[in-house]
């Protein structure tokens, strides 16, 4: 004996004697459709046990039920830097119990960011937005500003803004703390790999690292400076750069483990020793960094929290309009044998 098939969309048009898109009407809760109408189609939905499906129930509560997670665009997997995959574990967490499900981007294309947010949110497949990265001249934080759209940022802005919800670390004073411990250390010529320069991160961390200089009487010189992508190649080639810098280089900040990883690839390759000839420190205090032949010195920023926090915070910007709300997460700076003598 065959089941009984589940009612449809049309069984419930022709039990209440209305047309199928007058019933559509009814689950999109339209105000042209009159109070009887919608009761009688209602009741009728409860006689024959029909059930809309996902998408109809988003009509009805005019929600999809996910948040859209916009990765930084790069023609390198992000998902290799521990930051992300941990930011994301975060954000999963406090989504999980908040009842969302994430959309996360899959942008290769460099400065793409904007498409994809505009691609979700014409295609209503998220009800709100949280960006894992800010730029100077962010045209993604300006776009969803002006379309008054709920979304949150792990990272700053670059300018104030009530409509803007972030959370972040004092990059400005991690930078300045981790320079001056190399400087207590006594180290006389620091250098820096900085990232990528459009990043707000990196104008904070390279601030601070100025600031330490300065206040300790050594002169910022813009040589001992380095920027490039967050990756462990990135950092293999520019340490071979500054194991040639005359005077020679004896610290050497940098702003991700990853991109330490390789630094310290290429000072084992050539013999520089570490700490005794160069210290090394770094940011994200990933899980390999304790474990490494000479640990290293790293800066947490609690990417976890970092993620969880964005996520609570867009919920509050989704379910209750919350706009202008700042977070700063704690950071700890771990030192280790990488800048200890």
């Amino acid at each position: 004996m065959k089941n009984k098939s589940p009612a449809t969309l049309k069984d419930v048009a022709k039990l209440a004697g209305v047309s199928a898109s007058t019933v559509s009407r009814v689950l999109s809760d339209n105000s042209r459709i009159s109070e009887i109408t919608k009761k009688k189609v209602l009741k009728c939905m409860a006689e024959l046990g029909y059930h809309p499906n996902a998408i109809a129930r988003s009509l009805v509560i005019r929600k999809s039920g996910a948040v859209g997670i916009i990765m930084p665009s790069t023609s390198e997997d992000v998902l290799l830097n521990p930051f992300f995959p941990e930011a994301l574990r975060g954000i999963a967490k406090s989504a999980s119990k908040s009842g969302y499900d994430l959309l996360l981007s899959t942008n290769s294309e460099k400065n793409d960011e904007l498409r994809i947010i505009k691609n979700f949110i014409n295609g209503s497949k998220v009800d709100g937005i949280i960006l894992m990265s800010s730029r100077i001249h962010d045209e993604c934080i300006e776009y969803l500003c002006s379309i008054d759209f709920p979304f949150s940022v792990i990272g700053s802005a670059e300018f104030e803004n009530e409509s803007i919800n972030t959370v972040d670390n004092d990059n400005h004073k991690a930078s300045y703390e981790l320079t001056m411990h190399l400087i207590k250390t006594g180290r006389k010529n620091i250098a820096m790999i900085a990232g990528d320069r459009e990043l707000i991160v990196t104008s904070q961390r390279v601030e601070g690292y100025k600031e330490a200089l300065i206040e300790s009487a050594i002169e910022f010189n813009e040589d001992m400076l380095f920027t490039g992508s967050f990756d462990e190649k990135t950092g293999y080639e520019l340490a071979e750069k500054i194991n040639k810098l005359s005077p020679y280089v004896d610290g050497l900040i940098i702003t991700d483990d990853l991109v330490a990883f390789g630094a310290i690839r290429y000072f084992s390759s050539v013999g520089t020793k570490i700490p005794e000839q160069i210290a090394v420190a770094s940011f994200n205090n990933s899980a390999l960094s304790k474990y490494l032949a000479i640990p290293l010195t790293s800066v947490d920023i609690n990417s976890f929290m970092l993620g969880e926090e964005s996520m609570n915070l867009l919920y509050d910007a989704m379910e209750s309009k919350i706009r202008g709300k700042k977070i700063i997460i704690p950071y700890r700076i771990y030192k280790r044998k990488s800048t200890l003598k």
